[in-house]
């Protein structure tokens, strides 16, 4: 069958933002079909693929592919030096480039360069749960907790001055939300990013520090280093999915356990499912929407719908992680269950590299929350509860609660 379906939608996810719109959206959309024609905010018509099963199987098909530093949003309107120094990530190129990416960075971003950072995370962790229980009334946890954690990890990681840290709330969202952004906006936001990057760079090399990026750039395979293009692109890369994607996941966790106080209670009462429950909260309200796109090089078969050459193709994770095809009960959520095979940190060559951080944070920042505060609830009804404007991203505009 030629590619000629089209899905009529009421409203677009991304635009989907009252509390549970979104969900309810990729809900009416799984029901019409695995794939669907829409049209995105940063770019032309693509196709959505909301099926687990096609999901898995696609981003492990050779067929779909990246296209390098000019696939990134917006790209075409970035001056080239800018995209180039932008978009030369792991996340815009396929094999061999890709793999060669991927190869040097592993070397520098180990799991044990992670497993050390855990005592400074729970470090801060208890100084901003404690600037927050001032007493003052309900807090927005995300402006408490769930932004500065990730961000000072992040930036840590990176090597990052702490007095440089106040600029990039401003710069990494309209970064991370193309398209619902003006283009001069998102054009200022990366430009300002990479400047910095460029800035950060020659003062790792002329000083080098026990840091990944200083690691980064002395990384070596053979002959082989990351260029400058290279070096800038994977700290926008870090900023953006190291930490954007971490704020979401604290912060929809907590929603998640909040609005679900059967499984809270069972969470308190048996502290060994934390990782379990953090799993899930993965599945049910995941911080990422949908895929970077991806490109077909020839036609591709999805059931019924023929994607032709040159389609432009996002994964929608969230209903991926919904389909009752694949897990039971799926809208539920249950911290005891098995099928932990959820998406949310992709599959195939672009799975996430920083999934044992964001697992590593979660872990830490969940017991502490439910360790010293068992009246933690929701200061507003959840239905309230607003989410940001993204293509890709899953995240709450902010998240106000009562500590006792």
């Amino acid at each position: 069958m030629s590619a000629s379906k089209t899905t009529p939608t009421s409203q677009s996810p991304f635009s989907a933002v009252l509390g549970d719109q979104r969900h309810d959206v990729y809900a009416d959309l799984a029901a019409q079909g695995s794939v669907h024609q829409i049209k995105i905010p940063s770019g032309p018509e693509a196709w959505l693929v909301t099926g687990y099963t096609e999901t898995r199987s696609l981003l492990s098909d050779p067929r779909l592919i990246k296209g390098g530093w000019r696939s990134g949003a917006q790209a075409d309107k970035l001056p080239e030096e800018v995209a180039r120094g932008t978009y030369t990530t792991m996340l815009h190129n396929d094999p061999p480039t890709h793999t060669r990416l991927r190869k040097l960075v592993t070397s520098a971003f180990t799991r044990r360069r992670v497993e050390k950072l855990a005592p400074r995370i729970q470090e801060m962790t208890d100084e901003l749960l404690t600037a927050a229980d001032d007493g003052s009334g309900p807090v927005d946890l995300i402006s408490a907790l769930a932004y500065p954690l990730p961000i000072n990890v992040i930036c840590e990681l990176i090597g990052i001055p702490e007095q440089d840290r106040a600029d990039f709330r401003a710069w990494t969202q309209p970064a991370a939300s193309p398209g619902f952004y003006s283009a001069e906006e998102y054009q200022f936001a990366v430009t300002a990013l990479l400047e910095y990057s460029r800035t950060l760079i020659g003062k790792k090399r002329r000083e080098p520090q026990d840091d990944l990026l200083s690691d980064l750039i002395s990384v070596r395979d053979g002959g082989d280093s990351l260029t400058e293009d290279e070096l800038t692109s994977m700290i926008f890369l870090l900023l953006l999915a190291g930490h954007e994607t971490t704020v979401n996941l604290l912060a929809n966790g907590v929603r998640a356990l909040l609005t679900h106080p059967d499984q809270l209670v069972l969470l308190r009462s048996r502290p060994e499912l934390l990782e379990s429950a953090i799993e899930e909260i993965l599945r049910h309200d995941g911080p990422v929407q949908t895929t970077l796109p991806y490109l077909t090089t020839e036609p591709v078969e999805v059931g019924d719908v023929t994607l032709p050459k040159g389609a432009t193709v996002l994964f929608a994770l969230m209903a991926a992680n919904r389909d009752d095809g694949h897990f039971s009960s799926s809208g539920t959520l249950d911290i005891t269950r098995d099928e932990q095979t959820h998406m949310s940190f992709g599959h195939g060559l672009h799975h996430c590299l920083g999934a044992p951080l964001a697992r590593t944070e979660a872990r830490i920042a969940f017991r502490a929350l439910l360790d010293r505060f068992p009246g933690l609830r929701l200061a507003v009804p959840a239905q309230d509860l607003m989410r940001a404007p993204s293509m890709v991203l899953n995240g709450l505009a902010e998240l106000p609660v009562h500590l006792r």
